[in-house]
C-alpha cells in the first residue's frame, strides 16, 4: 500500500477506453471512503472515472473493488480535477465530513479556514469540473444542522454555480437495504432539471433476509472463507450472493467473558437497560449509555444504524457475540465479493461509514433516467 500514497497517480490504472469510446456516463468520487456510492453507481451504469480518498486502507479498498477507476491518496485541497478528467462529466458526487464546521466562514466563503475548508472543496471540485449532475449526502443530521442555515447555504452556492437543486432525507430500508439508516442528499443539475427523488418501496428486507444464509460464527472467530449455510431464501441474499461462492471475510472481534455474560441477558431488540446492574459496575452511570449500546438486533425488523458496530457492542440476533465483517457488510448491502482491506478495525470503520451501494443505486438510476 504504501506505493500507492508515494506514487499516487503513475500506478493508478486509466479509465476503461472502451466505456469511453461507448459515451458511457463518467462518474467522478470525492471523499469516497471503500467506495459505496461508486459502487451504486455503477450498478446503475455509470462508469467512476477518478475518486478521492485521504484514508489509505479506505482508498487500498476501494482500489480492490473498483479496478478500473484511478484512486488519489491524497488530501483533496492538494489535488486538482482538471489534470484528471475532462470538464463536463456526467455526475460528481461526495459527502464532505462537517464535524466542526463554521457557519460565519462559509458565508464569508473564507477557504482558508480548516473548519470549513473540505466543504469548499466539493464546491470547488464542481465549480472546476461542471458536472452535468452533482450529488452531495451526509448525515441526517446535515439538513437541521446550525438551526438549517448550512443547508440554505449550500442550496445557494450551487445555484450560485448554475445548479437546479433539490433535497430530502432518505431511509435506506424504504428502497431495499436492510437497514433503517438515514441519510441526506442535495443533488442538482446544471440543465434546469429538479430532481424528483424516488418513491418508497412497500417491502422491506429484514435482519434475517440478510443473514439467513450466512455461516455460524463464534466469538472471535477470524475465518476467510467458508461455504454458505444453504441456499438464499429471499431476493436481497440472492442478489448478495449472486458473484460468490462462498462466505467471505467471517471476521468477528473478539470479546471479553464479561461482554459475553452481558450478551446472554440480552432478547432481540433490547439494550442494555436488559443487563443487572451487577453486570455493568464498570459504569460510572449506566443511564448514561445511549440506546444503542449493547444493542441485540431484532431478526424480523430491518437492522438499527450500524455506524460503529464494534464500539456499540451491537449483537447478532441469535448468537450471543458481535457482528462479522460479511454480516455487517450485509446489512449496508456490500455484495459478498466485496472485499475490505486493512485491519479489523479499519475494515469496520469503513463499513459503518459507507453509503449502502443499494441506496445509492437507487439514486443513480433515477439521475440517468432523469437526464
Amino acid at each position: 500500500m504504501d506505493i500507492l500514497i508515494e506514487d499516487k497517480l503513475s500506478l493508478q490504472t486509466d479509465v476503461n477506453s472502451t466505456c469511453l469510446n461507448n459515451n458511457a456516463h463518467l462518474g467522478c468520487d470525492i471523499f469516497s471512503g471503500a467506495g459505496g456510492m461508486s459502487l451504486g453507481a455503477e450498478m446503475a451504469g455509470i462508469n467512476i472515472s477518478f475518486a478521492v480518498e485521504n484514508d489509505k486502507y479506505a482508498a487500498e479498498t476501494f482500489l480492490k473493488n473498483h479496478s478500473s477507476s484511478k484512486v488519489i491518496v491524497e488530501d483533496i485541497r492538494n489535488v486538482k480535477p482538471t489534470e484528471l478528467i475532462s470538464k463536463n462529466p456526467f455526475v460528481l458526487f461526495g459527502g464532505p465530513p462537517c464535524q466542526g464546521f463554521s457557519l460565519s466562514n462559509t458565508v464569508t466563503r473564507n477557504s482558508k479556514n480548516e473548519k470549513n475548508s473540505l466543504f469548499e472543496e466539493f464546491l470547488r471540485f464542481i465549480e472546476e469540473l461542471e458536472p452535468e449532475w452533482c450529488v452531495f449526502e451526509n448525515v441526517e443530521g446535515f439538513r437541521s444542522f446550525q438551526k438549517g442555515k448550512v443547508v440554505k447555504i449550500l442550496k445557494k452556492r450551487l445555484e450560485d454555480l448554475g445548479y437546479t437543486v433539490n433535497f430530502d432525507v432518505l431511509i435506506a430500508s424504504d428502497y431495499g437495504v436492510p437497514q433503517d439508516r438515514k441519510r441526506f442528499f442535495m443533488i442538482g443539475n446544471r440543465n434546469g432539471i429538479k430532481f424528483k427523488f424516488p418513491e418508497p418501496i412497500l417491502n422491506k428486507f429484514t435482519v434475517a433476509d440478510a443473514f439467513f444464509d450466512l455461516p455460524n460464527l463464534q466469538n472471535g472467530d477470524f475465518i476467510e472463507s467458508l461455504p454458505y449455510n444453504g441456499l438464499a431464501n429471499n431476493e436481497f441474499a440472492e442478489t448478495m450472493r449472486a458473484n460468490s461462492n462462498y462466505s467471505t471475510q467471517n471476521y468477528v472481534s473478539r470479546n471479553r467473558d464479561y461482554v459475553l455474560e452481558r450478551y446472554r441477558h440480552i432478547k432481540q431488540g433490547q439494550n442494555w437497560r436488559a443487563i443487572p446492574d451487577e453486570l455493568m459496575t464498570n459504569y460510572a452511570d449506566k443511564n448514561n449509555c445511549h440506546s444503542g449500546i449493547y444493542k441485540r438486533l431484532n431478526s424480523e425488523k430491518p437492522s438499527v444504524v450500524i455506524s460503529n458496530y464494534r464500539k456499540n457492542m451491537l449483537i447478532h440476533p441469535f448468537e450471543n457475540r458481535g457482528l462479522s465483517v460479511r454480516e455487517a457488510a450485509r446489512l449496508q448491502s456490500f455484495p459478498d465479493d466485496f472485499i475490505f482491506k486493512g485491519t479489523l478495525m479499519y475494515m469496520q470503520q469503513q463499513i459503518g461509514n459507507a453509503v449502502p451501494p443499494i441506496l445509492a443505486k437507487v439514486i443513480f438510476e433515477r439521475i440517468i433516467n432523469q437526464s
